[in-house]
């Protein structure tokens, strides 16, 4: 694995303007707040109007929002299992958005089983076209789409559900996983790259990119052939756990350090996507909460890691997917406008990624890619549930009996309440069909065994201690 930029020379590329700015910061004086183990809303300022940060896309000019509003996770309404998208809440988030200054909307045919871009065009559909950036994708990961027939037939449904002629921002989804047989299957023994190269000349996609997960293989080859795709624009993982820890946290992934700097190297914008790695990055184990709440009360959580990613230059977007109001306020007073991070805070950052790769969590981003399971298996109701005991040292693991009861009681009555029966770990036949789609490289049936066997011991004996070896 390549690896030519250290951290210190990635501060020195985040631009002069963290030094200046660095006045701005609020200051770390005694707060009501400052032992806090949780972000709390109820009081939350409203954002700006008119301080946006905006990035300028070298090639077109368009001034892009550094927030982007990701569509992977809207809202939702009726029973569980049964839900429907809630269209008039999305309505009500485009519409604040747009009003803060948001004009960067991402989504996928894959999103919200199939329903994202019909639910982000009928929001977004009142507004002016040149009033916003709509970016999907080619989401050809079922064999039926990876046909060249069935991949044109994507591209033209999603310019008829977002109620567009052309597509601001388009990419090829999730390169990477599978490997280079994945990526010739997809894009290029079918065509449909040159396709799609060949739409852009035309007109009807303004910029052609990808998004990357998996095989750096595949990364590193799209890249080398930058002479003749001419990529407008690459969307990467970066967050200051990624940074530097990715491959740490699996081997099979590829620290962010080295992604951004070969997008510097050839001049190519990023878009960032799981700034806060799926709410791991905001819901992170209480003594890390505290230690980030005691250097700034003031900031929440979640604003640590949306500066961090927003303040690399090079930088043209960093998506978020905001289901409540409330997240997107706060991730709104995080870019209204961006205090870049100093090289103080990114070190601060840094040693609290490297005691948060000790806590040794699933790491599982929720983003769904997994689903739906063949045998109805929730896995990221499974594997978020265990993490969030993890993090707030509730798991069953006390040596003493008493202490034991009342987490075994609580975890398996918080398991039944998240997951139906039915879809939990148990029911896993180990098929792996999972796998090739999960963007951290997780082994999915594996963890899934692991869980089962935990969740065994913990239904057949409630005083036999299981290991946390999840």
């Amino acid at each position: 694995m390549k690896k030519n930029i250290s951290r210190r020379q990635f501060l020195k590329l985040f631009g002069g303007g963290a030094a200046a700015a660095s006045a701005a910061l609020v200051g770390c004086g005694k707060s009501s707040v400052a032992n806090a183990t949780q972000d709390d809303y109820r009081n939350q300022v409203e954002p700006p109007t008119d301080k946006m940060t905006y990035r300028v896309n070298p090639k077109t000019n368009d001034k892009i929002s550094l927030l982007g509003y990701g569509m992977m996770r809207l809202p939702t309404k009726g029973e569980k299992g049964n839900e429907t998208i809630d269209q008039e809440m999305v309505n009500r988030l485009v519409d604040y958005a747009m009003e803060h200054g948001v004009n960067y909307f991402d989504t996928s045919p894959a999103y919200c089983m199939g329903h994202s871009e019909e639910s982000t065009g009928i929001a977004l559909h009142k507004y002016p076209r040149d009033k916003y950036f709509v970016a999907t994708k080619l989401s050809n990961f079922n064999p039926s789409t990876q046909t060249r027939e069935g991949s044109i037939k994507m591209y033209h449904d999603s310019m008829r559900y977002l109620q567009v002629d052309y597509i601001d921002y388009y990419l090829l989804h999730s390169i990477g996983g599978g490997g280079m047989d994945n990526l010739h299957t997809r894009y290029l023994d079918n065509g449909i790259l040159d396709f799609l190269v060949q739409e852009r000349e035309a007109g009807r996609i303004r910029n052609l990119g990808f998004s990357y997960h998996g095989d750096i293989k595949v990364f590193d080859y799209l890249l080398e052939h930058h002479d003749k795709y001419h990529w407008d624009f690459v969307q990467i993982e970066l967050n200051y756990l990624d940074w530097d820890f990715a491959n740490e946290i699996n081997s099979d992934n590829t620290d962010a350090s080295y992604l951004y700097a070969e997008l510097q190297k050839r001049n190519i914008p990023a878009v960032i996507m799981e700034p806060l790695l799926g709410g791991r990055l905001a819901n992170m184990p209480q003594f890390l909460i505290s230690k980030l709440k005691t250097r700034d009360p003031e900031k929440s959580v979640a604003s640590w890691a949306f500066r961090y990613a927003g303040t690399p230059d090079g930088v043209l977007t960093v998506l978020s997917g905001m289901t409540y109001m409330e997240h997107l306020k706060d991730n709104l007073l995080s870019y209204c406008p961006l205090v870049p991070l100093t090289e103080e805070d990114n070190q601060f950052l840094y040693e609290v990624a490297k005691e948060l790769v000790g806590v040794n969590n699933i790491p599982c981003n929720d983003c769904k890619y997994c689903m739906p399971c063949p045998y109805g298996i929730d896995i990221p109701g499974i594997f978020v549930h265990y993490n969030k005991c993890k993090n707030e040292g509730s798991l069953p693991v006390a040596n003493m009996q008493e202490e034991y009861k009342k987490r075994r009681r609580e975890y398996l009555i918080g398991l039944d309440r998240a997951v139906p029966k039915m879809r939990q770990a148990d029911h896993c036949i180990g098929c792996g069909q999972c796998v090739p789609h999960c963007p951290q490289s997780i082994r999915i049936p594996r963890e899934m065994q692991k869980i089962s066997d935990f969740v065994e011991t913990l239904r057949r004996n409630p005083l036999e201690f299981p290991k946390d070896d999840a």
